[in-house]
């Protein structure tokens, strides 16, 4: 085994030694970086915070995410408790390992906000919380050191760009009309499944070490690992459709929804806007068929496609309709 590797290895295992009891709350800490968190955040600021924030959040998450996706098959490498049986797996994942996913998206996400923020003692929490997490994945078993290194930079280069480039794209894209804006929408949601088609062409001749499933399943027997599978790529190609949808038709139909009302309107707001999310997410989820496997991948593009138009368009419609909100 390479020694930069085995160093990690030792690094993690006496981390785990020196912290094994504090593993409750970096799980915690952890889910500020998992999917369903910002299933709960997105919505959240975009319906009752801050619409704009809301939806740059939710269009660098869907950025981050695929770069994330391919970088992983790219790099092909295991996750700690994949290679060492004396890592304890207090989480599990099915992808590969580098770079980790909760550091890069914590290190844009969480960028983000600390740089549309103002307040210095939000910025600092918000520099804490991508520390946190990145800290969390290593104690967890789940990510060596460099992944979460490797990740923080990815996100932070990441931001760096949506930064340079936001204001120059939005000028281009509001200059269109809205049949075009649809076709640029669903153009880009069909390259980023053809990137994904492309990247696991590219390593195709790459056969996954048996001994890694195996030492996985010891550490997590009701978890077998998927490395290869595509389905970061329908997910994140099915929520950019439909978030990218909803935004246009809300624009061409007068205007955003104001984020602005009443506490019991905003409750309210987010109780049912929720109550469609959780519908779509956990109730199509047990419905949509997963065999065989390109059948599944069609549903999980349309229930994430579905769940970006609802966060987007169908709850603020449903929300002007029963007089809980305004246009801005």
């Amino acid at each position: 085994m390479d020694p930069f590797l085995l160093s990690e290895l030792d690094f993690i295992q006496n981390l785990q030694g020196g912290f094994a009891a504090l593993a409750p709350i970096f799980k915690g800490i952890t889910f500020l970086g998992n999917e369903e968190f910002y299933l709960l955040v997105i919505p959240l600021l975009y319906w009752c915070v801050d619409s704009g924030l809301g939806l740059r959040i939710g269009v660098l998450l869907i950025f981050s995410n695929l770069f994330n996706s391919i970088l992983k098959l790219a790099f092909h490498s295991p996750r700690p408790y994949w290679v060492d049986t004396n890592v304890r797996a207090f989480s599990s994942e099915t992808s590969f390992g580098m770079p980790s996913g909760h550091a890069q998206n914590a290190a844009s996400l969480w960028g983000l906000a600390a740089v549309k923020i103002r307040k210095a003692w939000l910025r600092w929490l918000m520099v804490l919380v991508i520390l946190l997490i990145g800290f969390s994945r290593l104690l967890l078993g789940v990510h060596f050191p460099s992944d979460v290194l490797v990740g923080w930079g990815v996100g932070g280069l990441l931001l760096v760009a949506y930064l340079q480039v936001e204001n120059r794209v939005i000028h281009w894209f509001s200059n269109l009309n809205p049949s075009r804006q649809l076709t640029v929408a669903l153009a880009s949601s069909l390259l980023i499944l053809l990137s994904g088609f492309l990247v696991l062409l590219a390593v195709s001749r790459w056969s996954l070490p048996p001994e890694w499933g195996q030492t996985a399943l010891l550490a997590a027997p009701d978890e077998p690992i998927n490395p290869f599978t595509l389905a970061p790529f329908f997910t994140v190609g099915g929520t950019w459709l439909g978030l990218i949808t909803g935004v246009i038709l809300m624009l061409r139909s007068g205007g955003l929804m104001s984020v602005k009302g009443s506490p019991t309107q905003l409750v309210v707001r987010f109780l049912l806007g929720m109550a469609g999310v959780l519908i779509l997410y956990i109730g199509l989820s047990a419905l949509f068929p997963r065999e065989p496997e390109m059948l599944g991948y069609g549903f999980r593009f349309l229930r994430y496609t579905l769940i970006g138009f609802w966060v987007s368009a169908a709850a603020p419609f449903l929300f002007l309709r029963l007089n809980l909100a305004k246009r801005i």
